[in-house]
C-alpha cells in the first residue's frame, strides 16, 4: 500500500470520500502505480479500476427486535428505565387515567343497582377529591363502610 499512497489520496479527493473507502482493483496495481496525475487517476476511476466503497451504516436489525419486544412489554423493567416515574407518565395523565377508570366503574355499579344514587354521588365526589388510588381501593372503601346495596329478598 506504500506505493499507492498518493494515488489513494488523489482518488479520495476526486471522489470526495475518505482514503479508507478507496478500492483499487488488485489486477491493475501496476497501472495505478504508474498513474501520478489527477487526469490519470480520473481515467482509472472512469474505467472502474478505482472505486469508492459504500458507506458502512449501523444496522437497525437489533433495534427492530428490541422494539417488537418492548411492544410486547418485555425489556421495560427497572434496569431499563431512565427518568423519574412522573417523567415517564406525567402526573396529570396518570390522574386522568385513574379518575376515568374509577368514574366508569361507579357508573357501572350505579346502573347495575349495586350502589344507591346517594352513595354514587358521595363516592364520586370523594374520587374527585383524590380519596382513592384505584378501582380496587374504591371498592374496598365501599365494602369496609357497608355501602353496597343489600339484595332484596
Amino acid at each position: 500500500m506504500g506505493g499507492l499512497r498518493s494515488q489513494r489520496r488523489l482518488a479520495a479527493e476526486i471522489l470526495k470520500v475518505g482514503e479508507s473507502r478507496i478500492w483499487i482493483n488488485p489486477e491493475y496495481i501496476d497501472e495505478v502505480e504508474a498513474a501520478i496525475t489527477r487526469e490519470e487517476i480520473k481515467r482509472l476511476i472512469h474505467d472502474g479500476v478505482i472505486k469508492a466503497l459504500p458507506k458502512k451504516g449501523v444496522s437497525r436489525a437489533r433495534a427492530r427486535i428490541r422494539h417488537i419486544q418492548r411492544k410486547k412489554g418485555r425489556m421495560r423493567g427497572h434496569g431499563s428505565r431512565s427518568g423519574a416515574k412522573k417523567a415517564r407518565i406525567p402526573k396529570k395523565k396518570a390522574w386522568m387515567m385513574r379518575i376515568r377508570a374509577i368514574r366508569r366503574r361507579l357508573k357501572y355499579l350505579r346502573d347495575r343497582k349495586a350502589i344507591t344514587v346517594s352513595v354514587y354521588r358521595k363516592t364520586y365526589l370523594m374520587a374527585k377529591g383524590g380519596a382513592f388510588k384505584s378501582i380496587a381501593d374504591m371498592e374496598r372503601y365501599l365494602t369496609a363502610n357497608e355501602l353496597w346495596r343489600r339484595p332484596r329478598k
